[in-house]
């Protein structure tokens, strides 16, 4: 069973084993093709349209899928490696371990946001950026530019504390915890770590930046914790909705999976946390 680990747990040897990978599967094109992917869906997601992977109920199963899928192939490079979270109510300025130069990097140029160290560095010429919003081949990051701050613990318990996972009208305005924990209502959470991060992590792209999955590999590891302090709330929509992928709904782009199938991570691994 792969156990998933916080990033600040991590061993050298295991920090290498995850950048390698990652490394492999960009030399490969495999990396670019879920950056397109993820680019793909965010673009075409609208609260005034059929949405998939975010501003609706299904934002929380599409992407469990998303990262298992990544993190599949990633397991085809090493067996070994698995998907670190990034606690960002702990880990929470440009000196944190993540942002070191022999894991992510982090030294950013003021003028443009190239990012200078660590192996996705533009300079080591293993990690040209493909898909993005301009012409720019390099990964850009900001991490905290303008005095903004990463989400607390107490604002991710006030959300952890909504009883009902989503409402109608199942979009950016809904209440309940999934759109509280994605961000458009709230604190922010979700959304604010990516403004946060900047760069291609503000962006429709943002998995160019490794971070994301990180980032969103911690947002699951909220929604299990949620669903373990609310054992009676259940996923919403139950029935057909317009527009949004109920419980038994089939999800894009994969359409042999719902989110009925993606309740209990605990079929496809667990977190260190758990015992």
């Amino acid at each position: 069973m792969t156990v998933r680990k916080s990033q600040s747990k991590l061993t050298a040897e295991e920090k290498r084993a995850f950048t390698n990978a990652l490394l492999e599967l960009k030399r490969t094109g495999v990396y670019d093709r879920y950056v397109n992917a993820h680019n793909a869906f965010l673009m075409s997601d609208s609260d005034f349209g059929d949405r998939v992977g975010h501003r609706a109920p299904s934002f929380l199963p599409w992407h469990r899928r998303f990262l298992l899928d990544f993190e599949a192939a990633l397991q085809k490079v090493d067996p070994k490696v698995s998907l670190p979270y990034w606690d960002w109510t702990v880990d929470r300025t440009p000196s944190s371990s993540l942002w070191a130069a022999d894991f992510l990097g982090g030294t950013n140029r003021a003028r443009d946001g190239q990012v200078l160290d660590g192996p996705f560095a533009y300079a080591g010429g293993k990690w040209a950026i493909t898909v993005g919003v301009d012409a720019r081949t390099y990964l850009r990051r900001t991490l905290g530019a303008g005095g903004a701050q990463l989400p607390t613990k107490d604002e991710v318990n006030s959300v952890l504390a909504m009883p009902v996972y989503d409402s109608a009208p199942w979009n950016s305005t809904s209440g309940g915890f999934r759109n509280h924990l994605e961000g458009w209502r709230g604190p922010g959470l979700h959304n604010k770590v990516h403004v946060w991060v900047g760069g291609h992590m503000a962006s429709a792209a943002s998995p160019n930046d490794p971070v994301f999955w990180m980032h969103h590999a911690f947002i699951d590891m909220l929604w299990s914790e949620w669903q373990r302090r609310n054992p009676k709330s259940a996923y919403l929509p139950a029935a057909p909705t317009a527009n949004v992928v109920d419980f038994h709904g089939k999800l894009r782009p994969w359409n042999d999976v719902t989110p009925a199938d993606l309740m209990d991570h605990r079929k496809f691994y667990t977190f260190d946390t758990e015992r």
